[in-house]
């Protein structure tokens, strides 16, 4: 059940970014992980309607949030995280690899949760980022799944 609450939000933060035409790579990276992370907040408020409520205005909330937060990005933090990400893929679950700028003075972290197999048979592990931006703290989590070429690739 919550997966399926993680997919919709995810949809649903994907139709938002869709929204604007003018949304770049980050732009867009940071509206979903917000969404994801905005609906997973919200869907610990309240039962049945209530709760649907509240995961709709989680997403909107994150998406707005993880947008602004990804334009704020330049190409060197996107660099830095994206080396924490592929360092994250392989370590320990639990640990922290850390990332920052500084340069811009942005930092974060991404940590992997856990590792399991997907329906198709891909090998997956989720992972919280938390992403620091001019002071503004953002925490999203997310799932990449190992490609049979042996990259990895965010599947929400």
């Amino acid at each position: 059940m919550r997966i399926g609450r993680m997919i919709v939000a995810g949809l649903v933060a994907l139709s938002l970014a869709g929204c604007t035409s003018t949304a770049g790579e980050k732009e867009t990276a940071g509206t979903v992980l917000g969404g994801v992370g905005g609906a997973l907040l919200g869907s610990q408020v309240g039962h049945g309607t209530g709760r649907l409520i509240g995961v709709a205005v989680g997403t909107f909330l994150g998406a707005a949030l993880g947008g602004e937060i990804g334009r704020s990005l330049d190409r060197a933090d996107k660099a830095a995280l994206e080396r924490a990400q592929n360092k994250a893929y392989n370590a320990p679950i639990g640990e922290p690899i850390t990332w920052n700028n500084p340069d811009s003075g942005n930092h974060g972290t991404v940590t992997p949760l856990r590792d399991g197999t997907s329906s198709s048979g891909k090998y997956c592990r989720e992972f919280q980022q938390e992403i620091i931006v001019g002071g503004e703290r953002q925490n999203a989590y997310g799932v990449a799944c190992r490609q049979p070429d042996g990259s990895w690739r965010i599947v929400q």
